[in-house]
């Protein structure tokens, strides 16, 4: 009897770890990752804002691994409760994981971006978020 236990229950487990595994949805680094950046510059006028939007096109719009990217000014005349007003420039970058936004982060244009830039910035905000398919 014990045999027979033991003969029917081993693969009854194994089958049921399998198919839990698939089932599992994948881990955080396997997922899209975006990158949503807020900067508030020094000098808070059109053209220093459309200079730091030129910048961003130069050099962040086509490292390889982006699956998305946008960059754009505050909507100054969206007036809502609950809106923060005190940034300039928004860039969104999304990112086919999170392996390829550390490549991201380090690579030449990205670094010469910041080089070029940091002496503009009063106040960087960085928000990273996984992005979740709804299929999962």
């Amino acid at each position: 009897m014990k045999s027979v236990l033991i003969r029917w229950s081993v693969p009854a487990l194994v089958t049921i770890f399998v198919l839990g595994a698939n089932a599992m949805p994948p881990q955080d680094d396997a997922k899209e990752l975006a990158h949503m950046v807020f900067f508030t510059l020094k000098v808070r006028s059109e053209e220093s804002r459309q200079r730091f939007v030129d910048s961003c096109h130069t050099y962040l719009a086509d490292i390889e691994g982006t699956t998305y990217f946008s960059v754009g000014t505050i909507a100054e005349d969206v007036e809502e409760p609950v809106s923060v007003k005190d940034w300039d420039v928004a860039l969104h970058v999304v990112f086919r994981d999170k392996a390829t936004k550390e490549a991201y982060l380090v690579h030449p244009q990205h670094e010469r971006f910041v080089e070029e830039n940091r002496p503009h910035f009063a106040k960087v905000r960085v928000f990273d978020s996984y992005l979740i398919d709804p299929s999962e």
